[in-house]
């Protein structure tokens, strides 16, 4: 009987979906359409059963708006225990991706994130690798994704002659793998020309770690004054005058101090870096003059947390597959793209989960309108250290012919 207990111990009064929905502050999502003049354009289709449609959507991987409009429609009843969320019809749908304000979504998921971490003001904590632990400062990771989209249907962000995109700039904090700061904008503009924007809010001794694309020495003369430590790889054909050389060693062939063209001194270090098991050189710039070469090399190494968390964004998450032509309806389903990702990785922080994001969310993704206690699933499911193994639906084993 005990055991029996055990293994039934992910039973709950509400589907997952639910549970997910949950953790969403109550009345959070009427308050913003109320703040941002939206409201009174609601009737029949309310602005929080357009977020749990979007996140459905992420969640399952849709398609298309029938395809997120049928399967709702087929679980009208369990969606309406979602604090009373209504199914749409395709027309409703896209009319309200395409008029009620994006802005919505930008400030639902920074309040969630705020929420989640008054809850739990470790999530998303973790010990820093190697050398970079002893830095004791805040390291800021600088990138941008690229969102292909149809060229003929979208003039908004028209990209090149045959091709349109969106583009997503981040800065992830290292320590939480979190955002701090997210702009979607057309991709025809320049990474550099965001990169201001991005940085506004660090402090003096922080660190940002940013892909070449940022490169603007106008800029890292800003980061200089306000006592920012930067670190970025070289472009092409960039001038410099050579001031002085350090001592090398190990995989560090140069180690140069330099003054660009703009006066801003800053050091260069070319060093040889294995990538996919192919050693390349690198030229990285900084404007840290005191630290080791290879904590330099190091810290921009670090950056590969950003490309894996564009990769969850569109490989996992699918964030590319969009339903919408309309630049306003595009912003909220990247947004609620990165909401979803934000709610999945509490859901992985607080269970403990010791697998891949993937996995998590394919088994997720596979009982959303199961009654299941998503917390105790995780924290049990595909464990060795547990008697048993927890499974999503427990079910008595059948032999043919031990009937």
């Amino acid at each position: 009987m005990k055991n029996q207990k055990s293994i039934n111990s992910t039973a709950s009064k509400f589907s997952v979906l639910r549970q997910l929905c949950n953790l969403i502050p109550p009345h959070l999502v009427s308050s913003l359409a109320i703040r941002h003049g939206s409201q009174k354009h609601a009737r029949t289709f309310s602005h929080w059963s357009q977020v749990v449609a979007l996140m459905y959507s992420k969640l399952t991987h849709s398609f298309g708006l029938n395809d997120v409009c049928d399967a709702l429609q087929l679980h009208s009843g369990p969606l309406a225990a979602i604090r009373g969320a209504t199914p749409p019809a395709r027309n409703t749908f896209s009319h309200a991706n395409t008029t009620r304000p994006a802005q919505i979504a930008e400030d639902l998921y920074w309040a969630v994130l705020d929420d989640l971490q008054s809850r739990d003001p470790d999530f998303g904590r973790r010990r820093l690798p190697g050398r970079l632990r002893k830095l004791r400062r805040k390291i800021s990771l600088l990138d941008s994704t690229v969102v292909q989209l149809v060229a003929k249907c979208m003039d908004w962000a028209a990209h090149r002659r045959r091709k349109a995109a969106a583009k997503c700039h981040v800065r992830l904090n290292f320590q939480s793998l979190l955002p701090e700061f997210v702009v979607v904008d057309v991709a025809r503009q320049a990474d550099c020309r965001r990169a201001r924007e991005l940085t506004a809010g660090l402090k003096s001794g922080e660190i940002v770690v940013m892909d070449r694309g940022y490169v603007d020495l106008a800029h890292f003369e800003e980061l200089s004054r306000r006592e920012v430590v930067w670190v970025t790889r070289m472009k092409e054909r960039m001038l410099y005058d050579w001031l002085d050389s350090r001592a090398v060693q190990g995989d560090v062939l140069e180690d140069k101090w330099v003054v660009l063209t703009n006066g801003v001194q800053a050091r260069l270090i070319v060093a040889r870096v294995t990538i996919n098991d192919e050693e390349r050189e690198m030229t990285f710039l900084t404007n840290q003059m005191d630290w080791s070469a290879a904590t330099v090399v190091e810290l921009y190494k670090a950056r590969w947390e950003i490309e894996v968390f564009f990769k969850q964004m569109k490989q996992t998450l699918r964030m590319s597959d969009l339903m919408s032509y309309n630049a306003n309806g595009i912003r909220w389903q990247i947004w609620m793209a990165l909401l979803v990702q934000l709610l999945m990785r509490f859901l992985q922080w607080s269970s403990c989960w010791p697998h891949t994001f993937a996995r998590m969310y394919a088994m997720v993704r596979s009982i959303l309108w199961r009654k299941n206690n998503i917390i105790q699933l995780l924290e049990f499911y595909g464990t060795a250290a547990r008697r048993y193994r927890n499974r999503a639906q427990p079910e008595q084993a059948y032999l043919p012919g031990f009937g």
